[in-house]
């Protein structure tokens, strides 16, 4: 998309994933001060015990986009082996600092540097919403796992704040925020070699249970400020 205003988002002069290590390394202190908040009380409260549901302790998992990895640390409370991985090499030096028990990487989901198959379980909460080519980081999120792994994942709805982010695209700039929906999401792995298991909402407080029991998972989905799926990877492709 073209910039009318020109500058450093003009066609051509655009790299996704530079201005989205720039942009999360910059907000690796700001994250850093509120992540615990959200694991422990706010809108990721749910997500290990969730995950503890379905998986056996001692799995391997690859927590994808694990930030200052405080939901990392959680994993591993939890009982399971855990790597984490960010793109942000400021996260990731806040990570190891905080975490010294656990393995962190600094890396690309675009080309993940494991083998194929060695992962028992992903979790990438707020990931593939932030990508240039949502479709490449599920493939290789694929390739990482075992047969019947799980990927846990979180894509924003269209309530959550952080979609302002997609904004500046109506005026033809280029954004590091997809427009990517949870049920765009689902369609999109249920094609791609994934077969749906679990899933739940997250909503703001204004959001109750009486506003979106009895609907369809779609429309509870529309009100979600975050959907959470948990997939599992089926021995071929469709």
């Amino acid at each position: 998309m073209i910039n009318r205003e020109g500058g450093d988002y003009l066609r051509g002069r655009f790299d996704w994933q530079t201005e989205t290590k720039k942009q999360w390394n910059k907000e690796a202190t700001q994250w850093n001060e509120r992540s615990e908040n959200m694991w422990n009380r706010g809108s990721r409260k749910e997500i290990i015990p969730f995950i503890k549901t379905h998986l056996q302790k001692n799995d391997h998992i690859l927590d994808i986009g694990c930030g200052d990895g405080y939901g990392s640390h959680r994993l591993s409370l939890a009982g399971f082996d855990v790597t984490g991985m960010d793109l942000s090499e400021e996260m990731i030096e806040l990570a190891s600092k905080q975490h010294k028990d656990i393995s962190f990487q600094q890396g690309s989901i675009h080309e993940l540097i494991f083998q194929d198959s060695i992962f028992d379980g992903v979790m990438a909460i707020n990931v593939l919403e932030w990508l240039e080519d949502p479709l490449h980081g599920l493939q290789e999120i694929r390739r990482v796992l075992k047969i019947d792994g799980l990927l846990f994942t979180g894509i924003l709805g269209p309530t959550a704040g952080p979609r302002r982010n997609s904004y500046p695209r109506i005026y033809g700039k280029n954004t590091i925020c997809n427009t990517m929906m949870p049920w765009e999401f689902e369609k999109m792995a249920l094609e791609n070699g994934f077969t749906y298991i679990d899933g739940f909402g997250v909503y703001k407080k204004e959001v109750k249970s009486k506003h979106y029991e009895g609907l369809s998972e779609q429309l509870q989905q529309a009100l979600s400020f975050m959907w959470i799926f948990c997939l599992k990877k089926a021995d071929k492709v469709e």
